[in-house]
């Protein structure tokens, strides 16, 4: 019976990833054809960039100012606490600054998403756009994966941006560093490659984000308790595949360049 079971599972599991990636290759081909629906496009990246601004600066602004005092606090140690501007800079682009702006939007737009999508489903407004022979995928989906790829990749810019204004206050103000020593330190020691790092990641991650929630909108079954379903699935597996993709592409990358 418990085999059973795990047969189930995994052939469900198995047909989920096909799905996903049946729909994820459809919606980036109906970017190349016409209709555009460009309206709709402007409209999402309002949503999601725009309605994600204030989440976004808080948050960089905070992770900014706990990088300074964590990093002071170990730096003073070994009478380095002049490298805090590094520390933060290197942390804030290579990695919590796109991860973290990723889960923040993942968690307020990929839950959106599904929720809509499913919501449409439910009420058949999906059907009523097939019988008048409108792509839901071309007309739903590609205008969120668009919006959210190219929106995520300025958050995560202005997101850095802030952290190390964050850093900079916290060690100025706080710690009594020198604030022109901290933001030289800040940028001179970035390279091509940690500027690299940080601008690839939000590209695979709009495009997670925005996928895994109108996969799960799409396939929402069972009516309002199913919309909640995919709401949840959507966060969660969102954020999950957004940790993994993190880490390959980070191993790939140093492996590459060797920072």
């Amino acid at each position: 019976m418990a085999l059973d079971t795990i047969d189930a599972a995994a052939k469900r599991g198995v047909l989920a990833v096909q799905e996903y990636a049946l729909l994820s290759g459809r919606a980036v081909s109906n970017i190349f054809r016409k209709p555009l629906y460009r309206s709709d496009i402007f409209m999402q990246a309002d949503i999601i960039g725009v309605g994600s601004l204030p989440i976004v600066i808080l948050t960089g602004f905070f992770l900014g100012g706990v990088l300074a005092l964590q990093s002071a606090a170990t730096l003073t140690q070994f009478g380095a606490a002049a490298f805090t501007g590094q520390l933060v800079s290197f942390s804030m682009i290579k990695e919590i600054g796109p991860v973290v702006t990723a889960l923040m939007v993942s968690g307020r737009n990929a839950s959106g998403m599904a929720s809509e999508l499913g919501s449409m489903i439910v009420t058949e407004q999906i059907d009523a756009m097939r019988a008048l022979g409108t792509d839901p995928l071309k007309k739903l989906v590609m205008p969120r994966i668009v919006a959210t790829v190219v929106m995520l990749f300025f958050l995560v810019i202005l997101s850095d941006a802030v952290g190390i204004l964050g850093g900079g206050f916290v060690s100025v103000s706080m710690l009594g560093q020198d604030g022109s020593q901290y933001f030289h330190t800040s940028y001179q020691s970035l390279q091509f490659p940690d500027i690299l790092q940080g601008l690839v990641k939000p590209v695979f991650f709009g495009f997670i984000i925005a996928t895994i929630g109108c996969f799960y909108g799409m396939r929402t079954r069972g009516g309002t308790q199913g919309v909640g379903r995919s709401t949840t699935q959507a966060v969660v597996w969102s954020s999950i595949l957004i940790i993994i993709t993190d880490f390959m592409i980070s191993r790939f990358l140093i492996g590459i360049f060797g920072r």
